[in-house]
């Protein structure tokens, strides 16, 4: 299922003075502190920050994987923070894709049945799974290695399958743990760069989450996260994020 243009004035998602805290009472821990920013359709936003800056609590939220403790979130104008756990999951399930540092691939399972994996949670038949999945894994270059178990896969390849996995469903975000984390440098850039003209070409919104400052180089935008709070939102140069 395909989910229906945004409007044109509608930031497609919107974070409005959310904040995260754990625990209670003198065991509290504030993970965010009130943040607002929005992200339009086709953008490639990186976010970074040390550890314990609020990142990953970012991307839980965005993610459907976690709810704020104060705020709205918006999805397309549909405040996300209202829906019950049913409707986060069906908008996770319509409108996310996924993709992790650690890959998390099926160890026993070819790539393409990999990659089948989020159709047939879907109720999709075996015919629309299968060409579906060819499609997906042509789209990261790996025709021809749909029936290879992530055993006989390089670690960029394996990533790859991921990323086939993340966009079978044709999301509207794709949200990036680390993709690069895992991988070294020559595999890394070639992640990057698939990234890159999946958001280009496809038109899919990437958010990525990144500790390494040359693989947010291919965003076109990078909000950094300190304490809970948003401390520097900048878009960047085409050349700086093709460089």
């Amino acid at each position: 299922m395909n989910a229906p243009e945004p409007a044109a004035n509608i930031p497609l998602i919107e974070f409005r003075n959310i904040a995260k805290t754990y625990g209670q009472g003198e065991i509290a821990f504030q993970a965010l502190r009130g943040i607002s920013f929005s992200i339009q359709r086709g953008e490639f936003l990186a976010v970074m920050g040390p550890s314990g800056s609020g990142k990953s609590t970012v991307m839980n939220i965005l993610g459907c994987l976690d709810t704020p403790t104060s705020g709205s979130y918006l999805f397309q104008g549909v405040h996300v923070e209202h829906l019950d756990r049913n409707a986060r999951a069906l908008l996770r399930r319509s409108h996310l894709g996924f993709v992790f540092q650690g890959f998390n691939l099926l160890a026993r399972t070819s790539a393409q049945e990999n990659v089948e994996l989020p159709l047939l949670y879907r109720g999709e038949p075996p015919e629309e799974r299968h060409r579906a999945s060819r499609e997906a894994l042509g789209l990261v270059g790996l025709s021809g290695w749909e029936h290879h178990t992530p055993a006989e896969l390089s670690g960029g390849q394996q990533q790859r399958v991921a990323i086939a996995r993340a966009i079978v469903t044709h999301p509207l975000v794709l949200l990036a743990d680390e993709p690069t984390g895992n991988l070294d440098s020559k595999r890394s850039h070639e992640i990057m760069e698939l990234l890159v003209r999946l958001n280009r070409e496809r038109r899919i919104t990437v958010l990525m989450v990144t500790h390494e400052p040359d693989m947010a180089r291919y965003s076109s935008r990078v909000v950094h996260f300190v304490d809970g709070l948003v401390a520097s939102d900048a878009e960047q140069q085409e050349e700086a994020a093709c460089s």
